[in-house]
Parts: structure tokens; C-alpha cells; sequence
């Protein structure tokens, strides 16, 4: 090429695809945002700030990867659209320069039992494909190592076309090879159930002797079809059937009865029961649910497969002395080694995948998880960096990724290499946008959206958009906050008396003892994997007087909100009633009072069959959710739907004094401002919450608990840096008012504002599992002999 020609190229305006360099939203209200325009560069880290509510969530999720989704899905064939969620366009007037979009949430990973680490990162896949190559005896194809396949065996007559029309029945035999261990079926567990929790023998069906949940005496697909079956006598108690009543009724093979004239199965008790409630994990029930499988079932190991879920057969065979078992027991980073050590060129390709893998496992800080560990088991901040695995080694570039809080469950000194993670997706060529608090990530981003002032109606504005320098200096409640550091007490409390564990051995712990003091707060702390909430949750005993505020998802439907979920509804809706002479039922939106057209939903979801469905406010009640007639009641001069349109503040100087004076409704509406909700409207859908929301919302709903001893499993997750000074008040008036409070907690302002200190360490997995250091936060940083006490010492600014 010439010089001339590069001149001229060099001269020529800018190409056109080059003028696409920005997703430009203008006009977004979803949820709590307001008008909301932003422009965000491609190819670069974007990290969205603001406290909790502030609408970082509704912008991010709820309208670029929701819209960016819903026109992928677009794309495909009307046949396929039948198979897909439906998502409803986003209310937005414009967005433009809108990339695929791939989201890695915190949703908890399937909670199928026969989920594993393995199976859903594929390593599982290659390990049987490994095994059906080199183990020895060879027993047969990747499904004679899969405990999800069962051996299968058939024979019969088939029918063979001959030519010229003729046929000819030949018979045939067809068996397949699998790993599943047919006692426990690939679970792992068998169970064993208590009848007495089923049923009381004393009285007959029809005098109401089921004590299942959810089956009640009428329920005409359940009891009714025991009592109407005609193999057991519904008059009879159940002590008094004969050995076959008693048999049919509980064991009897699935059998097709009329009842009603309606064609039903029949099926004895305990196999029904096992489908309905042990054929799912414990961690994805209700909780009354749940309450009632601990009460009526116990899980033991599978005495044949010892807990491995493989067949005999699939244990047998071995590659240098190690079973598939063995290789899904070992710690990833163990496994990673072993594989390493595998020289076998036949299968070089399939060692460098799963390597690759297994190594990712590790660079992600995961490598202390092994690949039989149940999926369901993993917390948020573990399962979205599983999810992470897969992307990468993706040969995707010009993607946009979409992060929740990636840090979350994180100690210092595992963020450094998340940060790192985020940077190689972004140098990729890719979009990265990160919804986080933690300072260190803000620190590396290109460009910051802060959103807020405020949190719920005082939110969804757009407060500083620049660079991290320009943040600082903006004046914003991020920016003020962005360099706090909280610092050490200068007098620590004295413990009132102490909670022992000894040879605690709960997953990675190392015959631990420990003595937890009481009266004070104590924070349990170490990198993630140390084996905190083996400490904490599995050698802690429950029952009375330790309240439990875990992780757990808050399980709840879009007409579920704040009030029902806390109990506020109750005292509100017997007020609303004594005041006007009326039943309370008529002030239940889910009940009489409930709005005819949309049930009480306030909102009619429109189902378009192939097409995203849409979901437009009920004209008769203007979304209100009432009757006309249940509005003309009223309380203190409100009637309900302007009571459930309240934010916890006004609603607890509505329901504190005056006519609508409701002590009951006030100590509720209290505790939900002293966790930092102020700002929720009573009615609000839990659907809508972000996650630190929840979690906070759970923690109010504990603290009417009698308990003494509150155990909190990461608190801050999900909170601003504003927020979480206001954590640590409420933290203090437990403590001040006689409880004693143990965190698990990463965030350093919390660590430093402890009375106890309990490290854990000092690697994870089977590197961890031992107690590094006890005493206060000021001996920590004085002897930096942890990694917790090293970033301590540099987050209070020691200097040493």
C-alpha cells in the first residue's frame, strides 16, 4: 500500500459502525426510576452506585438486560417463543445501542437434589467421559458413571420390514448401563418416615386424621380419594384397618378409582408422600413446608453407595487407584492436581477442557468446593461465581455481561481477584456493567452512574455520572462516603458469659473449640470457605433462644408485600374492622374485600399467548385492589389502599398516636425503620425488592423473636456504605438491650466495630477449617498475623 493511500485512508471520516460506541437509555420508569437518561460506553466497566432502593437494580436489570433480552427472544420462531418466559417491553421512551446481554445474578442455583457443582458446570460430563476412556474394569459408556442414568433392562418382539411390503416380528433385547445407585436413586440419602407426623391413628379420614400440610378433610384430590376409594373404610380409625386395609393404604401401587364420577389415582400413602415432598430439595420448600418434612422425615446416607450416589459397578472402576466417587469428593483444587498428573495422550483434548475448568473453579476463589457438593447448598455470592465459570473461557466478544454485587460473601483479600476477573471480561471487548457498594470495585471503574438521592420515592434520579475522581469530589451521598473508614473502639464490652462448641467438625472444620462470648458483639470473620458458616450455623445449637437470620431467599408471590409478610396486615385489618363494625376479611385484598375484576391484584395480566405478556392497571379499582364498597370505610380518616400506599415513616406516625392509634402495627412498623425501610409503601410486591432489601426485611421480622443470642449471616450484603453505619447502630441497641449478636461478616467496618474477633483460616476448603486468631479488633491489628488482620490494619489506616 502506498503512503499516498494510507494518507488518504488515515484523512477519510470515521467509518459508521464506529459512531455506535454508546447504550443510551432515555426516559426509564421502571419501578421507582424517574425520567431516568444515561449514556453508557461500550466496552468498558460501568459500575452502578447508590443506596439500597436508590433504583440501580430497576435501571440495570429491569430495563437494559430485560430489553436487550425480550429482543433476542424476538428473534426465534414463534414454535420456540412457546417455550420461553414471556417479558414485557420496559417502560422506556428510547434505548439504543443495546448488546446481547448475559446476566450473572445471585439466584440460587436449581435446588434439584440431584444438582450438583459438577452437573451444573459440565465438569461432571468430562469427568465420565474420562472415565468411561480410561477406567479399569471398563464398565461401559459416560452414562455407566452418571448417577442421574439408570441400568435399564427390556426385551420384547419388534417388527421388521422385509421389502415388498412383508414384515417380520423379531425379538429383541435393549439394555443400558447406568451409574445410579438403584437403592437411594442417585440422591445420596435415603429417608425414613414417621407416620405418627402423617396422620393420627385414632381417628377415621372422614373425622379429619391427615396432618399433612395443604390436606384438609375436603380436598378432593388428596383425602378424597383415600376415602372415597373403596380400600379403606373412611368411618374407621385408622388404628382399627385390618393388614390389608392398612397395606393399601399405605403402600399400594398407583391404581385408576372413580370418585365423584371423576377418573383419579389411587396411590398408598408413602409413595405419595415421597413425591410430593421428597422428591424436592428441602431448601426450595415453603417454610411450613419444610417444617414439616424435618418433623416426618429423617435422611440418612445410602447405606450401598455411602453417600456417593454411584452403582457398585461405576465405584469399581479406576483410573491410578481413583474412582469417579474419589474424584468428586476431592477438593477442586486437589482434583485440578490429579488431573494435571494424567498423561495420556489418547485423551489430551479432554484433559485441557476439563482443566481448564477445574482451574477457573480456582481462579474464581471456588477451588474449596468439590463437584458432589449439592448445588442448592451454595450461597448468592458462590452460586453467580459458578456462573461465571462458563463465561470465562467464552470466545464471545461485543457481549454486554451484567453483574449483582459480584463481591457479595467476599473477604478482602478475594476481591483483588474477582476486580481482575471483571477487567479480562472487559478487555475481551466486552460491556461490562456492575451493580455494587464496595469500594475497592467502584475504585476500578471507567465510569460511575450514581443513582439515588435517597432510597424508594426519594430515589430513581440520576446523581453523579463521570469518572471516579469526578465521584468523589460530586458531593453525592456515594461520593461523601466513598473513603469512610470506620474506626477501632476505644473500649471494647465485657462478655456476660460464654457459648462453648468443642470438636466442631461440620464440613472443613478441624475438631474446632471455641468459646463464643456472650452479651457482646462478636464477628466471625475469614477468607470465604474458611468454614464460618460451618461454625456458626452448624455447630451452634438451634432452638430456644438463638433467632437465625441466614441468606434464604424470601419466598413470596407478587401479591405478597411488606405488611403481609411481617404480619402488619393483621392488627391493621382488625383496626380497620372494630373502627367500622365490619369482619376484617372485607380489608384483605386476597380475600372478600378483594376487587372482582383483577382479584385483588390490582393489575390484569393479559397472557398473549407466543408474545410478551402485558400487565395493565384494573380500570373498576384504579389499582387500588378494593371493592368501591370496602374504600368507604376508614381509619384516622384513611381508608386501606391509602394505608398500603404509606411508607413505613408516615405509617408509623399514622398508626402511633390519634385515632388510628394501633400499638401492635406501630412495634412492627418500628423495627422495619430501625433495619433502614423507611422508605417501602407497605404494599409494595416483594417481587420488586432488591436483594439487601430482603434481607433486611427478614432480619425486622426476627428482631420480636424472645431469643437471646441473634445470629446474623452477612448483613451488609447489599447495603450502601451510608447504610451500613445505621446497621451498626441497630446492632448496638441489641447488644445494648442484653442480646448478644455473632455475625459472619466480611465488610471491615463491621469487623472493626466488634467487641470479639473469632478468624478463621487461613486458607479455605481443607487449607482452612481452624481458628487463626481470637481476641478484639485492636489485637488483630496489632499482630497482622491473619489476612484479616492485614487488610484490618490497612482499612483503619495503621500505620506499621
Amino acid at each position: 500500500m502506498s503512503t499516498a493511500t494510507r494518507a488518504a485512508r488515515r484523512s477519510a471520516a470515521p467509518h459508521p459502525a464506529d459512531d455506535h460506541d454508546l447504550i443510551r437509555v432515555h426516559g426509564a420508569r421502571v419501578n421507582n426510576l424517574r425520567d431516568v437518561s444515561v449514556e453508557i460506553p461500550k466496552r468498558r466497566l460501568t459500575v452502578f452506585t447508590g443506596v439500597s432502593g436508590s433504583g440501580k437494580s430497576s435501571l440495570v436489570f429491569s430495563t437494559i438486560a430485560a430489553e436487550s433480552q425480550r429482543m433476542i427472544n424476538e428473534t426465534y420462531s414463534a414454535f420456540v417463543h412457546g417455550f420461553m418466559p414471556t417479558l414485557a417491553r420496559p417502560e422506556v421512551d428510547v434505548l439504543e445501542g443495546l448488546t446481547t446481554a448475559i446476566i450473572v445474578d445471585q439466584q440460587r442455583l436449581g435446588a434439584d437434589p440431584r444438582s450438583t457443582v459438577g452437573t451444573v458446570t459440565d465438569a461432571n460430563a468430562m469427568l465420565r467421559i474420562l472415565f468411561s476412556r480410561l477406567g479399569q474394569p471398563h464398565i461401559g459408556p459416560p452414562g455407566a458413571y452418571a448417577f442421574n442414568v439408570a441400568s435399564v433392562q427390556a426385551s420384547g418382539a419388534i417388527t421388521v420390514e422385509r421389502g415388498a411390503g412383508r414384515t417380520r416380528a423379531v425379538k429383541q433385547t435393549f439394555s443400558r448401563t447406568g451409574g445410579m445407585c438403584p437403592r437411594c436413586e442417585g440422591r445420596g440419602t435415603v429417608s425414613d418416615i414417621d407416620l405418627s407426623q402423617l396422620y393420627d391413628d385414632s381417628k377415621s379420614l372422614a373425622e379429619g386424621a391427615f396432618t399433612i400440610p395443604g390436606w384438609k378433610s375436603d380436598n378432593f384430590w388428596t383425602v378424597r380419594v383415600y376415602a372415597e376409594s373403596g380400600f379403606v373404610d373412611p368411618d374407621k380409625p385408622i388404628r382399627a384397618y385390618t393388614k390389608k386395609e392398612l397395606h393399601d393404604f399405605l403402600y399400594k401401587e398407583p391404581v385408576k378409582v372413580k370418585v365423584d364420577g371423576v377418573n383419579l389415582t389411587y396411590e398408598g400413602l408413602i409413595p405419595k408422600i415421597k413425591k410430593s415432598f421428597l422428591a424436592k430439595d428441602k431448601e426450595a420448600m415453603q417454610p411450613h413446608i419444610r417444617a414439616f418434612v424435618e418433623r416426618a422425615v429423617t435422611f440418612t446416607t445410602c447405606p450401598d453407595c455411602d453417600g456417593t450416589r454411584l452403582s457398585e459397578a461405576a465405584r469399581s472402576s479406576r483410573i491410578s487407584g481413583i474412582n469417579i466417587a474419589d474424584a468428586c469428593a476431592m477438593q477442586i483444587s486437589d482434583l485440578a492436581a490429579w488431573v494435571r498428573g494424567l498423561d495420556e495422550p489418547t485423551v489430551a483434548p479432554l484433559l485441557a477442557a476439563l482443566l481448564h475448568t477445574l482451574d477457573s473453579f480456582v481462579e474464581i476463589g471456588l477451588g474449596y468446593l468439590s463437584l458432589d457438593r449439592p448445588s442448592g447448598t451454595l450461597s448468592g455470592g458462590e452460586a453467580q461465581r459458578t456462573k461465571m465459570i462458563r463465561h470465562l473461557g467464552s470466545a464471545l466478544t461485543d457481549v454486554t455481561y451484567v453483574f449483582d454485587e459480584p463481591t457479595v460473601g467476599l473477604h478482602p483479600h478475594d476481591i483483588q481477584r474477582m476486580n481482575d476477573l471483571l477487567l479480562r471480561l472487559r478487555d475481551k471487548g466486552n460491556t461490562v456493567l456492575v451493580v455494587e457498594h464496595k469500594p475497592e470495585v467502584v475504585a476500578i471503574a471507567d465510569h460511575v452512574v450514581d443513582l439515588g438521592p435517597g432510597a424508594g420515592t426519594a430515589g430513581g434520579t440520576v446523581c453523579f455520572e463521570g469518572t471516579v475522581e469526578g465521584l468523589r469530589t460530586s458531593g453525592t451521598v456515594t461520593g461523601r462516603h466513598l473513603d469512610d473508614r470506620a474506626t477501632l473502639k476505644e473500649k471494647v464490652r465485657t462478655p456476660t458469659g460464654t457459648l462453648e462448641i468443642r470438636g466442631a467438625t461440620a464440613h472443613n472444620l478441624r475438631d474446632v473449640d471455641v468459646d463464643i462470648p456472650l452479651g457482646v458483639l462478636c464477628v466471625v470473620t475469614g477468607v470465604a470457605g474458611s468454614g464460618k458458616s460451618s461454625l456458626v450455623h452448624g455447630s451452634i445449637p438451634g432452638g430456644a433462644g438463638v433467632v437465625s437470620v441466614d441468606q434464604g431467599a424470601i419466598r413470596g408471590s407478587r401479591r405478597s408485600n411488606p405488611a403481609t409478610y411481617t404480619g402488619l396486615l393483621d392488627p391493621v385489618r382488625k383496626a380497620f374492622a372494630k373502627a367500622n363494625g365490619v369482619k376484617p376479611a372485607l380489608f384483605s385484598a386476597n380475600s372478600e374485600g378483594a376487587c372482582p375484576t383483577c382479584n385483588g391484584a390490582g393489575v390484569i395480566y393479559t397472557d398473549l399467548a407466543m408474545m410478551a405478556g402485558v400487565a395493565t392497571t384494573c380500570e373498576d379499582c384504579a389499582g387500588r385492589r378494593f371493592q368501591p364498597a370496602v374504600l368507604e370505610y376508614r381509619l384516622g380518616g384513611r381508608d386501606i389502599s391509602e394505608v398500603l400506599a404509606m411508607p413505613v415513616t408516615e405509617a408509623g406516625e399514622f398508626f402511633g398516636s390519634g385515632e388510628a392509634r394501633t400499638p401492635a402495627a406501630h412495634a412492627i412498623l418500628d423495627r422495619l425503620a430501625d433495619v433502614g425501610l423507611g422508605y417501602l409503601t407497605l404494599g409494595q410486591p416483594l417481587t420488586t425488592l432488591s436483594g439487601g432489601e430482603r434481607q433486611r426485611l427478614k432480619l425486622a421480622t426476627h428482631l420480636a423473636d424472645k431469643g437471646g443470642v441473634y445470629v446474623l449471616d452477612e448483613p451488609t450484603a447489599g447495603l450502601h456504605l451510608a447504610d451500613v453505619e445505621q446497621l451498626l447502630g441497630l446492632l448496638d441497641r441489641l447488644v445494648d438491650a442484653g442480646k448478644s449478636v455473632i455475625v459472619v461478616e466480611h465488610h471491615l467496618a463491621v469487623v472493626a466495630h466488634a467487641d470479639w474477633i473469632i478468624d478463621l483460616g487461613p486458607g479455605a476448603g481443607h487449607d482452612g477449617g481452624r481458628i487463626v486468631f481470637e481476641g478484639t479488633p485492636a489485637d488483630l491489628v496489632a499482630a497482622r498475623s491473619t489476612r484479616t488482620g492485614e487488610h484490618l490494619a490497612a482499612y483503619v489506616g495503621t500505620s506499621g
